[in-house]
């Protein structure tokens, strides 16, 4: 059921910011009467689900359930329709046009891709807020994965300031370090503050750690392992740790960080059961495990989370600001993935990746989230000066307009070719990965 409904969310999502994308190209050349031919929800290779015409343009709905398109006479798309081109430019069509008027229809696509994010991120402000855990209200420290270890942090650390910046969203923290490049992080360490220094090696291995720095949670067993020591200790679903061998403890990561130093040793836990106290000596493996896993906790119930609510004039403002703010940060996202070095291109994901970003429930909060998000990408990503996407159109024209003289249609026919390779071979590569990340999961 969790995959149909990510299955659901993904067609959705993608079909109304293909509309939009191609509405804007569509407003633009209507503007300048310029002929659309055909505008399509999906592709409709051989057949379509259905069709209508009105007036000099065909609507449609295609059957393969991705994509969609606005083909506009006398262009030279995607679709590679040459055959227009060889009779005398018509005043209807896109190539007669001048060339302002073309880099508007072109550029209409994402302009339209951007103002829907603005359009749902002031929505999103105005019905929810902002509600998140505030840096400062983490009063135990963070755990931190293996890799932040390395670089430097240590689970309990508190962190005081990112970059010489105080970080209000802890969540904000890595993008600091990954996007931002914020090469120094104080934390508070026993009580003194420490500077941890980021090294620039650590780099490639820090995007690939999906949990570098997380909230601390309390040991609440979910499931007990047959034949485990847990299980020979009597341990049950819903107990809640809290010391080993008298030592008072609260975060799961102190208590695995016990069970590594007492390898094969048998330890004695004091539990939590129904708000009674209990005790039982618990074996632990050669591997420094007891054989349970973690229980799932109420963030609320351990945290204080803040809520801030915004009127619907607030909320334009700030709905907008974070719509430039997460245009900023893919094109920070995009500055790794070209960097050789960092390896970011090995994490590009495809469809696959899409669909498990959204929830396996639906929840209209993350749902418009996520849509608001992927707007912004597309909207980026087509504005990249790749022959075949709107960015490689808007270079031929900018060049028509700078030196007079626009490229022949051979050149055209040839560049589209040239930013086909270029497109397919990112899309084998983002689910190529995909595809990978299943095999070796």
């Amino acid at each position: 059921m969790e995959v149909f409904i990510k299955v659901c969310q993904v067609i959705v999502c993608f079909s109304l910011l293909v509309l939009v994308h191609e509405f804007g190209h569509f407003l633009f050349a209507k503007i300048f009467h310029a002929r659309v031919d055909k505008f399509y929800l999906f592709f409709n290779p051989w057949f379509s689900i259905f069709k209508f015409r009105i007036g000099e343009t065909e609507y449609g709905m295609g059957w393969v359930p991705f994509g969609g398109y606005c083909k506009i006479a006398g262009m030279v798309d995607e679709s590679m329709d040459t055959d227009q081109l060889k009779s005398e430019p018509q005043p209807w069509e896109y190539r007669s046009k001048p060339a302002w008027q073309r880099l508007l229809i072109i550029v209409g696509g994402v302009l339209m891709n951007i103002v829907l994010a603005i359009g749902i991120y002031i929505g999103i402000t105005y019905a929810w807020g902002d509600s998140y855990i505030k840096t400062k209200d983490v009063t135990d420290g963070f755990a931190f994965s293996e890799v932040a270890q390395e670089v430097g942090f240590r689970n309990g650390d508190k962190i005081l300031s990112v970059g010489g910046e105080y970080v209000d969203n802890y969540m904000q923290v890595p993008a600091m370090i990954l996007l931002d490049e914020a090469r120094e992080v104080t934390v508070e360490r026993d009580g003194e503050p420490v500077q941890v220094v980021i090294d620039p090696k650590h780099i490639k291995a820090m995007l690939k750690d999906k949990e570098f720095i997380m909230l601390r949670s309390p040991f609440v067993v979910g499931r007990v392992a047959t034949g485990s020591g847990a299980e020979a200790a009597g341990l049950a679903a819903g107990d809640s740790l809290v010391a080993v061998d008298g030592v008072p403890m609260r975060w799961f990561d102190q208590f695995r960080d016990t069970f590594m130093q007492h390898k094969g040793d048998t330890l004695q836990v004091a539990f939590l059961r129904g708000g009674e106290r209990m005790t039982a000596a618990v074996p632990v493996s050669d591997a420094g495990r007891i054989g349970v896993g973690l229980g799932a906790v109420s963030v609320t119930d351990v945290y204080t989370v803040s809520t801030r609510r915004y009127s619907f004039w607030e909320s334009i403002p700030v709905g907008t600001g974070r719509a430039f703010t997460s245009i900023g940060s893919y094109l920070k996202q995009l500055k790794l993935i070209a960097s050789p070095d960092t390896e970011a291109y090995k994490s590009v994901g495809g469809i696959i990746a899409m669909g498990n970003i959204f929830p396996g429930y639906w929840d209209w909060a993350s749902f418009w989230q996520i849509t608001a998000l992927i707007s912004i990408m597309l909207a980026v990503l087509n504005i990249l000066p790749i022959p075949m996407l709107d960015g490689g159109h808007m270079v031929f024209i900018l060049y028509e307009m700078i030196t007079g003289r626009a490229p022949s249609d051979k050149f055209m026919e040839r560049a589209q070719v040239v930013g086909m390779i270029i497109v397919f071979g990112i899309i084998i590569l983002a689910n190529g990965n995909d595809i990978l990340k299943l095999i070796f999961k």
